[in-house]
């Protein structure tokens, strides 16, 4: 094992699926010769040629659509969307077209189609800069979706969703590119969407939480134990497929429950998840399931107002201690 960062994890994944596999390919803006938005794509230019790194015009609809086209012609390009917030201009191809494909020509057609995005707030980049939309793909049956929080799952999931022969909205924290973890030293394996990762054990309250609000849940649960708060956190890494069994499991042993997103309020992930965890097991609640998100309000380009709204380890102290120690 070696300690590497989010975006090497990201880099690496890419670089030997492009060398496994001649049908992938890269597209999006700027991620040739500058190496991406983020510096994800940096350097695989030389290596692979413009041929297969394909800087593409700023014209998400354009290129979304070469994609799909792509995809059910036997490639499989990895489309980067430069901020979240500009999939907006994409829903058409994705919702209506990538997402129906499998539905609509059964075996006939794959549409092996990943999209990487940089969401999430942190950056004092705005309202239309900041958004998490993964609910908004969740929505839409045919699209699995995936938001990894630790180099290692970054590297493996990413080789799962290239491999893939449907579409997958591969989201990534703007604030993990830089944090580093442990991956194994080469090659590494794919892991497989819809199951959780146990991040921390504990008894007395369930934390759920994906992409950078599962590392804010794991460090509240250090300080939770310094208050005498034993958590469980689950790392749900993949939201479509989703992992409620593991949740539910979870749940039967700690009888309390806390989802954490960074995302706004209604009609969030966060209610999805309580309301089946509801459904399964009310009985074994010992207190109201609480849910811990953004305020549903733009994100503030001010860095005071976007801290104030996005939930963080402190918050999610309050909110467990709450919950396990009424009137505390």
């Amino acid at each position: 094992m070696r300690s590497i960062s989010y975006s090497e994890a990201l880099r690496e994944a890419l670089r030997e699926e492009l060398r496994r596999d001649p049908s992938v390919f890269l597209m999006g803006e700027d991620i040739a010769l500058y190496g991406g938005a983020f510096g994800v794509t940096r350097g695989l230019l030389d290596e692979f040629g413009a041929g297969r790194i394909v800087n593409t015009p700023i014209s998400e609809p354009g290129f979304m659509g070469a994609a799909i086209g792509a995809a059910i012609t036997g490639c499989r390009p990895v489309v980067e969307i430069m901020f979240m917030d500009f999939c907006t201009l994409t829903m058409d191809q994705l919702v209506n077209h990538a997402a129906k494909m499998r539905y609509v020509f059964g075996e006939q057609v794959k549409c092996p189609l990943v999209v990487r995005m940089a969401g999430g707030a942190g950056k004092g980049y705005g309202p239309t800069h900041s958004q998490s939309l993964e609910a908004w793909f969740m929505h839409a049956p045919g699209l699995k979706v995936v938001a990894p929080a630790t180099p290692a799952d970054a590297k493996g999931m990413l080789k799962t969703a290239i491999r893939d022969d449907n579409p997958v909205i591969f989201v990534e924290h703007k604030l993990l590119y830089g944090r580093k973890g442990p991956v194994p030293e080469r090659g590494g394996v794919a892991i497989p969407f819809g199951k959780a990762r146990l991040a921390c054990r504990g008894a007395d309250v369930t934390i759920v939480a994906w992409s950078l609000m599962a590392l804010e849940a794991e460090a509240a649960a250090q300080d939770l134990a310094a208050r005498g708060v034993s958590a469980e956190v689950l790392d749900l890494r993949s939201l479509n497929p989703l992992d409620v069994e593991s949740v539910v499991e979870s749940v039967k042993k700690t009888h309390r429950l806390l989802i954490v997103e960074e995302g706004t309020r209604t009609c969030g992930i966060a209610a999805e998840i309580g309301f089946q965890v509801f459904e399964q097991i009310y009985d074994y609640l010992d207190s109201p399931i609480t849910r811990l998100t953004a305020p549903d309000i733009p994100i503030s380009a001010s860095s005071v107002l976007e801290k104030a709204a996005i939930p963080d380890r402190a918050r999610i102290v309050d909110a467990a201690v709450k919950l396990v120690k009424p009137g505390a």
